[in-house]
């Protein structure tokens, strides 16, 4: 692919992603959307930034903040939209609600409301992939690396030499809690401690990441074990669609949105890849529409209906099937 087509590509992800989520917000607002959303906003570039180091082999496990890396990863904005309003045309029939997506057509085995579920369901796969030149990549939050499961998966993919990477997104809090106060050490002290190869990263510069996930697949696919990533990002929104955020430090989000992903790659576009602010501008616009025609088809598509929902219930009832 021509590189400079490729950079406004990656423009083009972290917009369609940015306007996902605030149409999203918009729709749950008027109560389109039920239950609960957990927003990627402020943290495109992450993403964006190791999804386009995937190969088809490889599989990506994401976390309940998963839209970003469900959209990154190649599951299409209507299907996910459908999704979100639990449409028989979404991504999983309208049942996964905005956590817990799935789409294996797209290496996207599992957005994990567990907190570091996608943990365990990466390394699990790096099993298999290992026989197939295949790389897992397990999303989670900082919140996460206090988990037990943290320890043991990075202990077990560090001895078998799994290729799995391992990406922490800290955003600075766990829920409410920001990180360091139940958090002891520095967090990637953790896994060095296990001889993992480690990383911190600029996380809101798409750049950045793609170039610390171009290397850390190289490394995890030639076979020298997992890698394991510090992104130091900033959600712009609260935890979910219940918090205002008002335990942040003053002046904190406004100190984070000077380092807007979208801002900083708009920067970079015009100033060392020669595109005109017109240029940029107008892939924006372009993204914009299309979400605007995404929003109203999944308005306007069918929903399951209470009758299909319970014949489908009983169905399982008698064959046993659906599980706890």
């Amino acid at each position: 692919m021509d590189t400079l087509k490729a950079n406004l590509e990656l423009f083009e992800k972290m917009v369609l992603i940015r306007t996902f989520e605030e149409t999203v917000q918009s729709l749950f607002q008027k109560g389109a959307i039920v239950g609960t959303t957990h927003l990627y906003s402020g943290q495109e570039a992450v993403a964006t930034g190791f999804a386009s180091a995937l190969q088809p082999q490889d599989l990506v496990a994401a976390t309940y903040r998963g839209h970003g890396h469900a959209l990154a990863t190649g599951v299409t904005p209507q299907s996910l939209m459908d999704e979100m309003l639990g449409r028989l045309t979404g991504v999983c029939g309208g049942r996964s609600g905005s956590m817990n997506v799935i789409d294996l057509e797209h290496r996207l085995i599992g957005c994990f409301g567990i907190i570091g579920g996608s943990i365990g369901a990466a390394t699990g796969a790096a099993i298999a992939l290992a026989r197939r030149n295949g790389v897992a990549i397990a999303y989670f939050g900082d919140g996460a690396i206090n988990q037990a499961y943290f320890y043991e998966c990075l202990n077990f993919a560090a001895v078998r030499k799994l290729p799995v990477i391992f990406v922490c997104e800290n955003n600075l809090y766990g829920e409410y809690t920001p990180w360091e106060d139940v958090t002891a050490g520095q967090i990637r002290a953790r896994a060095e401690a296990l001889e993992v190869k480690s990383e911190t990263i600029d996380g809101n510069d798409v750049w950045a990441v793609q170039k610390a996930a171009l290397a850390s697949f190289d490394y995890a696919r030639n076979g020298n074990g997992p890698v394991f990533i510090e992104a130091l990002t900033y959600r712009f929104v609260g935890h979910s669609r219940s918090d205002p955020g008002k335990y942040r430090k003053p002046g904190e989000l406004d100190a984070w949105k000077l380092r807007d992903p979208l801002i900083i790659a708009r920067k970079r576009l015009v100033d060392e890849f020669s595109f005109s602010p017109q240029e940029v501008d107008a892939a924006e616009a372009g993204v914009k529409k299309r979400m605007e025609e995404v929003r109203e088809q999944s308005l306007k598509a069918p929903s399951p209906g209470l009758k299909k929902l319970g014949s489908e219930f009983m169905e399982l009832k008698r064959t046993g099937g659906g599980g706890a």
